[in-house]
């Protein structure tokens, strides 16, 4: 299981902290941008610079002052924490066109769990005065934040549903399901770039439990198991795997 023992240092150059990002690389890293107008767009350029983070790096910890909303640019990051006494859990996967962060940018408050990278991964992250100038003044921000809101309070709430009432097989199932939601997840598709050991990382089981989840959902024709990544081959049986045994 991957830990989230590493902290990233800030870097200099074009593979860490940058300066403003053009108008173009700024709709394809954050579909939210399409709903603003002109000068909101020019807000949210100025607030966002982006940050690499390496495999195993931590994004932030639970207690951190982060003071940033972040968004995915490419790579793949887990969501989660560690109990007091040692267990981890995870709460969600955060693959490519992801934002993530709003509720504790919105409350101005340290953040309640832990996001490590499980991959080479870069993120973008909007400055909190700029995120709360739109919020403030952007109809078409707060319509995607009240969508984003919603949907990440649903995934919890099946999340913890599905930990306390289903086997491994259904969790990973579920798990899998949840990084195809076309609001939290805009850039998905029907094939997911991810190793076994990443998806029993965001799935919270080790490598050779994910493994055998795997290969039986694989034998109910649920997905296909490929080199460096999975087919998703019915979405809706694996949004609902577990509720008809």
């Amino acid at each position: 299981m991957l830990r989230c023992s590493r902290r990233a240092e800030w870097r200099d150059g074009a593979a860490g902290l940058e300066t403003m990002i053009s108008e173009d690389h700024l709709r394809r890293v954050a579909g939210w941008s399409r709903e603003l107008t002109q000068a909101e767009i020019e807000v949210a350029r100025a607030g966002i610079t982006e940050r690499s983070y390496g495999a195993g790096e931590t994004v932030f910890m639970r207690g951190d002052r982060f003071d940033y909303w972040a968004g995915m640019v490419s790579g793949l990051a887990r969501m989660g924490g560690v109990s007091r006494d040692g267990k981890e859990t995870s709460l969600a996967g955060l693959t490519a066109g992801a934002w993530f962060g709003e509720g504790s940018v919105l409350k101005n408050e340290p953040r309640r769990y832990d996001v490590v990278a499980l991959r080479d991964s870069r993120v973008a992250l909007m400055e909190r005065t700029a995120f709360m100038w739109l919020f403030e003044n952007s109809v078409g921000f707060n319509r995607f934040l009240v969508r984003q809101l919603n949907e990440r309070l649903g995934q919890f709430i099946g999340m913890l549903e599905v930990n306390r009432t289903l086997d491994a097989t259904a969790r990973l199932a579920r798990s899998i399901a949840s990084l195809f939601n076309p609001i939290l997840y805009p850039e998905s598709s029907a094939r997911l770039e991810v190793t076994q050991e990443e998806i029993g990382a965001l799935s919270g089981m080790s490598r050779q439990n994910a493994n055998r989840a795997l290969n039986q959902l694989e034998k109910e024709g649920l997905l296909r198991l490929e080199y460096g990544g999975v087919t998703i081959l019915d979405i809706g049986r694996l949004g609902s795997y577990g509720e008809e045994r």
